[in-house]
């Protein structure tokens, strides 16, 4: 069956923003229930790696794009740093506003991606969870995030993977071809929303190809992180350091379309 959202043209952000809105009222349980409730645990490793214990994190500011329903923006909040989390759906950033009950609890605003409202320089780390796999152009978005990351901060980037051993890559597909759509077909009533994954997947950069893309726009220090044999990674990884002498650009946010 073809997939209703994915397109792997200009229509991408318009499907994606339907199929997120449909989905919102039921996205944190179905997330719980296709991970078997592991998603916490790689989400708290990433806002660790956004706020390290050594770092002082009263003075740290941390954006974290698509960020849904601000799972990863409150675990950087709780850490004790300034959170930011911007989403271009706004059914699920209501949600997130609904348990920004927390004091202090993170900002959450409406954005995109691509184009963020933020000045050069502006943040200490950028986290993104399951969503540079869903933008109109990865490379596009690295770009973005670079932009607004002070020299010397952070990247974070969470998101499925392709395992390589043949059987676990076998077995996993599977799963996400039949058994998470099941799940959003018996919770949410809509199978094809969550047969995005796999269909996204299908056209995502390998783990390898995420740090060559990284690389290939100035990086250094990638890290990468294997999660369930391959089936998730975190890419960890700074952005470039100014060269000696070169003044730091403050300046007005920079329009990537």
């Amino acid at each position: 069956m073809a997939n209703l959202y994915y397109d792997p043209g200009q229509g991408r952000a318009a499907n994606v923003r339907d199929l997120f809105g449909r989905i919102a009222p039921h996205y944190d349980l179905i997330n719980n229930l296709q991970s078997l409730g592991l998603h916490h645990r790689w989400k708290s490793r990433l806002a660790k790696l956004a706020v390290p214990d050594a770092a002082p994190p009263s003075t740290r500011r941390v954006l974290d794009l698509c960020c849904g329903t601000g799972d990863i923006a409150f675990r950087v909040s709780r850490r004790g740093a300034v959170a930011i989390g911007i989403d271009f759906s706004e059914a699920m950033l209501r949600f997130a506003r609904q348990r920004a009950t927390l004091v202090p609890a993170p900002t959450f605003i409406r954005g995109d991606a691509l184009a963020l409202p933020f000045p050069n320089q502006s943040f200490d780390a950028v986290t993104i969870g399951y969503g540079l796999r869903n933008l109109a152009s990865f490379e596009r978005g690295i770009a973005e995030m670079i932009r607004v990351v002070k020299p010397g901060g952070q990247l974070l980037i969470l998101d499925f993977a392709c395992p390589e051993n043949l059987l676990w890559r076998a077995i996993y597909t599977g799963y996400l071809r039949f058994v998470v759509p099941a799940i959003g077909k018996l919770i949410a009533g809509d199978a094809a929303a969550y047969g995005y994954i796999l269909e996204s997947l299908r056209h995502y950069p390998s783990i390898e190809g995420i740090k060559g893309i990284l690389r290939s726009q100035g990086c250094g220090e990638i890290n990468i992180q294997r999660i369930l044999g391959g089936a998730m990674s975190i890419h960890a990884a700074r952005t470039p350091a100014p060269s000696a002498g070169t003044p730091q650009d403050l300046g007005a946010p920079h329009r990537t379309r």
